[in-house]
């Protein structure tokens, strides 16, 4: 496609630019790798000055050099800004003789360059983006071996580039890979709507805690929340509003329970927590923190009335003879039991008795 371009033309530039950039080279340390082709070529072309250089839009950079002692010139005294322009080696035998360089400052003036020769470095796409160069103080030519070594280390160049440019892509796929994974694993394990671990997840949870209760850590407390006359609001306001409500129950439990406690959404308005290392009775306290909020928050912003709920809990203790279907089962009859009682309240697991809030 850039064959039919003119390449002195804008749209040319720009697009060489980007196959450039695309490299990521540009004011990158220097390396090894490219330190030792220019000690090559400098050898096998007996010049005293070889350079890895790149073509930017103001500026000519250079990867690697040897001779020079600077990392970068300005573009409009740049000679490989004219070896760009054509396809194959650029040779300037004796630059006082060229008039496109004879006025060069690099010419006329230290170092007082008199011979050229750069092999193209060229993206995949065929773009020029810069030269593998030798030069020297005096005028000369290169031998048929010599300009066949200039370019196949140019090519050599342009392989580890693209070498370098592969890993680059591939550490960026992998991170987006990885990135990917994280988020359906998370998605796998949440509610959608609550960003709550989902019922599968907080099985694996329960059974993880459960597992270093039986080695020997503090025992936990299990609750199970049901919001009272939550079927009410579906009806009467609609399940948009229902799920605001959803929505907006759990970032109260987010705030009444701590950092460590595990909460997850069960099934529609219910909901379970686990509280590792904690009492009955510390989790009573978790449970009323809960029902103040609840008392005091209204459950819709932007609503022409407040909508307040309140909610029913049960809780039971987690020791290391629990298994998750009779803790559920008993914090399922416990909630039965505040709901009983008049709903908005809490009944708790005891030794022979239950404590009501």
């Amino acid at each position: 496609m850039h064959d039919i371009i003119d390449r002195c033309s804008a749209e040319y530039e720009t697009r060489r630019l980007q196959a450039l950039d695309s490299y990521q080279i540009l004011d990158t340390p220097e390396e090894s790798a490219f330190d030792e082709i220019v000690e090559v070529v400098s050898i096998i072309c007996e010049a005293p000055i070889a350079v890895i250089n790149f073509i930017d839009r103001d500026r000519q950079w250079f990867k690697s050099e040897k001779g020079l002692g600077v990392r970068e010139t300005p573009l409009d005294i740049s000679i490989c800004a004219h070896a760009i322009l054509q396809p194959g080696l650029f040779i300037v035998p004796d630059t006082t003789r060229d008039p496109r360089f004879a006025n060069n400052p690099l010419v006329t003036g230290e170092p007082h360059l008199r011979f050229y020769s750069g092999a193209l470095l060229e993206s995949r796409d065929g773009y020029p983006l810069g030269t593998l160069c030798v030069l020297d103080y005096q005028p000369r030519e290169l031998a048929e071996r010599q300009r066949f070594a200039l370019q196949a280390l140019a090519n050599q160049v342009m392989a580890h580039m693209q070498l370098m440019q592969a890993h680059s892509e591939q550490a960026e796929l992998i991170r987006e890979l990885k990135a990917t994974r994280q988020e359906l694993t998370k998605l796998a394990a949440t509610d959608p709507l609550t960003g709550l671990l989902n019922r599968r997840a907080f099985e694996q949870r329960y059974n993880q805690e459960l597992a270093l209760i039986q080695r020997g850590a503090p025992a936990a407390a299990l609750m199970m929340i049901d919001l009272d006359h939550f079927k009410t609001v579906n009806d009467t306001l609609g399940h948009q509003a229902g799920d605001e409500v959803i929505v907006r129950f759990a970032e109260l439990c987010r705030e009444a329970f701590r950092q460590a406690d595990v909460m997850g959404r069960w099934g529609g308005e219910e909901f379970v927590v686990m509280l590792p290392k904690a009492s009955v009775a510390e989790a009573q306290h978790a449970a009323e923190r809960l029902h103040r909020l609840l008392a005091t928050t209204p459950m819709r912003d932007g609503s022409s009335s407040s909508l307040y709920i309140s909610a029913s809990i049960g809780i039971c203790s987690m020791s290391s003879s629990s298994t998750m279907d009779e803790s559920l089962h008993i914090t399922d009859e416990l909630l039965y039991q505040a709901k009983e009682q008049g709903r908005n309240r809490t009944v708790c697991e005891t030794e022979g008795t239950s404590l009501q809030r």
